[in-house]
């Protein structure tokens, strides 16, 4: 499990969410067999899903990002509920790269730094919102932060960290979006930005102390207020009917060619891994129609 605090500050002229779930960035290295880079990548792109994802207003709402460098992980995927609730994968979840000079993991070099960060917002009407920004820097914090200065015009400073273990697993995980409302004043942006550069790095605070202490250092003399504290986890929505509707649309041939093998057709869910059997008669009943 992990846990989301909404908080606002300073006339409530600052919104801020702050994540904490290293369990949901575990569960996700164990389903993917994730090496330490890419369990970083793939966490800190869950952890942006959640914490946008969980300030969507509709119970149906979902959210899914999406980033494609052409660096050696490929695509990188996440998507969370109206909750926070997260799943993801990652193309080639084993690749990684040698530490950086500074011994942090090379997350951008792994994303690579030559493509797009795509967020794609489902709110149940006949298309999906989608808008997509050009790649900073691959680190997928940096990157969030343009989507929202460029795309939503939403003044914005994100922080995403996982912290991973000698033996992978991953010991802390979360970050920070802080928003600026409408009629923040330029005094008031320059100290959250003095806050951030000023602060401890992320992942130890989460590891020592907490995310409360996260909200006391990214709003540090501005009188934050937790408004609400919200559970989040791993959460694959996949079900036996959902890839049953995914194979009936493949089309009517398709059913029949992979009937006609006389071999079960086996499908497994990207997000989780589990694998769904279909007969060679299931198929058929699809193309007619009918429920397995």
């Amino acid at each position: 499990m992990g846990e989301i605090l909404r908080v606002v500050s300073a006339q409530e002229q600052i919104r801020l969410s702050v994540i904490t779930a290293a369990d949901m960035v575990e569960e996700a290295r164990r389903i993917h067999d994730l090496s330490p880079t890419a369990s970083a990548a793939l966490g800190r792109l869950m952890l942006g899903a959640s914490l946008l994802g969980n300030a969507m207003k509709g119970e149906k709402d979902t959210l899914t990002l999406r980033v494609n460098g052409g660096g050696p992980i490929g695509s990188v995927v996440a998507v969370s509920d109206s909750k926070g609730n997260v799943r993801g994968y990652a193309d080639e979840p084993r690749a990684d790269l040698p530490t950086r000079a500074d011994g942090k993991l090379d997350v951008g070099g792994l994303v690579g730094r030559n493509g797009t960060l795509t967020v794609s917002r489902d709110l149940g009407l006949r298309e999906p919102y989608i808008g997509s920004v050009e790649l900073v820097s691959g680190e997928i914090a940096e990157d969030l932060t343009s989507y929202l200065v460029e795309s939503e015009q939403i003044p914005s400073a994100c922080g995403l960290g996982v912290l991973v273990g000698k033996d992978r697993r991953i010991l802390a995980a979360g970050g920070f979006l802080v928003q600026l409302l409408p009629g923040a004043s330029e005094e008031l942006i320059r100290k959250i930005e003095d806050n951030i550069f000023m602060m401890d790095q992320l992942t130890t605070i989460l590891h020592e102390d907490g995310p409360e202490e996260l909200v006391n250092q990214v709003l540090r003399g501005l009188q934050p207020e937790i408004l609400a504290r919200e559970e989040v986890a791993w959460r694959c929505c996949c079900s036996r009917d959902r890839v049953a509707a995914a194979l009936k649309s493949t089309g009517e041939e398709t059913l029949q060619e992979l009937a006609d093998t006389g071999k079960p057709t086996e499908v497994n869910c990207q997000f989780c891994g589990k694998q769904y059997v279909f007969l060679p008669e299931e198929l058929l009943s699809l193309k007619t129609g009918g429920r397995v």
